[in-house]
């Protein structure tokens, strides 16, 4: 089924559905999987522990937070799947993060975990049929069909990996002007006036 196929647009989570094309879902889960491959990984490593503000994420927890929140995303759409029509989709993000240990991972690690997580939520997601995708259930106060969910799990994705392009990779070249500036002067070379 197609993103236009949802039947009702969930509020909140439609500014994460909305950054996904209009495509099937399977297709729109393999380019989330091209996207995740994609990653600039030198910039993400040289940029691990940094943040644009302080109290701010930094690239190791937003990536982490991906994992963890889809993680949790999936364990509701089952249930909605199973007709368990009492599950409440509800966690305190910052709490999740504050308590992930992201920092203390290697990049390539979590990037790993990731895709394993992706590549799960694929496989569950190709268990349902199409009266399983129109079902319904609460994520946080919201109610969302488990097509909706899988639009809004990749768009969650897109939105974050949009957030570090714009405000992590600056701090990258930023950091990076100065080590050219000194590689010049060392070279012997100078700037033209």
């Amino acid at each position: 089924m197609k993103k236009s196929d949802i039947l009702e647009m969930p509020e909140y989570f439609d500014r994460y559905i909305n950054l996904v094309p209009d495509k099937e879902l399977d297709e729109a889960f393999m380019d989330s999987l091209k996207q995740i491959n994609e990653l600039e990984m030198g910039i993400l490593n040289n940029l691990e522990y940094k943040s644009y503000q302080p109290e701010k994420w930094t690239v190791k927890e937003i990536l982490q937070h991906i994992t963890d929140i889809e993680r949790l995303l999936c364990a509701g759409v089952l249930q909605f799947a199973r007709n368990n029509n009492t599950y409440t989709i509800s966690f305190d993000e910052n709490e999740i993060s504050k308590n992930s240990k992201a920092n203390k991972k290697n990049i390539l690690q979590i990037i790993a975990e990731l895709i394993s997580v992706r590549k799960a939520t694929i496989s569950l997601y190709e268990s349902f049929d199409n009266e399983d995708l129109l079902k319904t259930g609460i994520n946080w106060k919201h109610r969302i069909s488990i097509l909706a969910m899988g639009f809004n799990i990749i768009g969650h994705q897109i939105h974050h990996l949009n957030v570090i392009k714009e405000k992590y990779y600056p701090l990258f070249i930023c950091s990076a002007i100065p080590s050219a500036i000194n590689l010049f002067h060392n070279a012997g070379m100078s700037f033209p006036a």
